[in-house]
């Protein structure tokens, strides 16, 4: 069977991504251009900001992701791009991108939808594909768990209703002056606190359904650090320690309900394996608490590389391959699909 080479886009948010990655599995290229000091001072991404760096990296990181995989766009068999969820503005200039490529080279076109892909980005880096498995999709704008049966088969078994993970932990990180992006902020102040020191709201931890909600929890941290109905200032008034375990506090907040629901998700479907992508995949306590709950569960945890739990274009070459095989098509009319991403405060 020939190799089938796929030039995969991602634009959905603030990475402009371009990978090239043969038969779904090996990616010679994956080329990522963040814009995270174009909105830091903001705390959060600046849609407008957002297009206009897309426009001037799509060309380039496009061109360095095939001269990174030796390849010419005449050995490319398909174009797949990211057309939602993400704003709306950063989604339309990928997906004209991948439109004008297709009708120039007369290249199929292939749709991907790109928590689905963080969805099945674990099996990147599988010797075999690891369906069916329940899936956590943890990132900015996203917080899902998915019942993968296979690639052509994925149901949303439950989601936030509110802020997702990555929005809440940015927007804690403003509250303890911890800076952009937060995940990685909380994560490493978290290190030196005390989990157990204050007592934050687990909303919906024992409900029967798989549905997540973090704006009590950000409010409460609020609350905690300012006083009732106050709102963002300043946390010089805290100690070193007190931050840490108010940062510790919330991370376990945060990171019970999503280990909880999602071991009973894997429990309901009758799946011994859990995947895990997006960006607060990398986040230490969450994989530490996830191992250990799949380790007394008898469960096996694939965590994505960390390299692909960002937004990746590496993903969407893997799921846009699957969904080529498919037969999946888009034709020039192909408009992107908008939905929640995280935004500052």
């Amino acid at each position: 069977m020939p190799m089938t080479r796929i030039l995969a886009i991602e634009t959905s948010c603030d990475e402009t991504s371009a990978a090239v990655v043969v038969d779904g599995r090996a990616v010679l290229s994956n080329v990522v251009s963040s814009q995270m000091d174009l909105h830091a001072k903001y705390g959060g991404v600046v849609p407008e900001i957002a297009a206009r760096a897309h426009i001037e990296k799509i060309g380039l990181i496009v061109e360095q992701a095939l001269q990174e995989a030796a390849v010419t766009y005449s050995d490319i068999d398909a174009i797949a791009v990211t057309d939602g969820p993400g704003l709306i503005g950063s989604l339309l200039i990928g997906v004209t991108a991948a439109k004008t490529l297709a009708l120039t080279l007369d290249k199929p076109l292939v749709p991907v939808d790109h928590i689905e892909a963080h969805a099945t980005s674990a099996a990147l880096v599988c010797d075999d594909d690891p369906w069916p498995a329940v899936s956590l999709v943890v990132s900015g704008g996203h917080t899902s768990i998915y019942h993968v049966a296979d690639y052509d088969h994925i149901e949303l078994m439950g989601q936030t209703y509110d802020d997702a993970a990555g929005e809440t932990f940015d927007k804690v990180a403003a509250i303890l002056d911890l800076g952009f992006p937060g995940g990685p902020a909380v994560d490493r102040v978290a290190k030196a606190g005390n989990p157990k020191a204050i007592r934050f709201p687990r909303t919906w931890l024992n409900e029967p359904h798989f549905n997540f909600s973090y704006s009590g929890l950000k409010t409460a941290v609020l609350y905690h650090v300012y006083g009732q109905g106050k709102k963002y200032g300043s946390a010089a008034h805290l100690s070193e320690q007190e931050i840490a375990d108010v940062a510790a506090s919330f991370q376990d907040a945060l990171i019970e309900p999503l280990v909880i629901k999602t071991a009973r998700a894997a429990a309901e479907r009758g799946v011994t394996t859990i995947c895990v992508g997006g960006g607060v995949a990398a986040n230490s306590a969450l994989r530490a608490a996830l191992q250990s709950a799949c380790d007394e569960r008898g469960l096996r945890l694939l965590l994505t590389p960390m390299k692909y739990c960002t937004d990746n274009a590496a993903m969407i070459g893997l799921l846009g391959h699957q969904r080529f095989l498919a037969g999946v098509r888009a034709d020039l009319t192909l408009e992107p699909r908008g939905g929640l991403v995280r935004t500052g405060r």
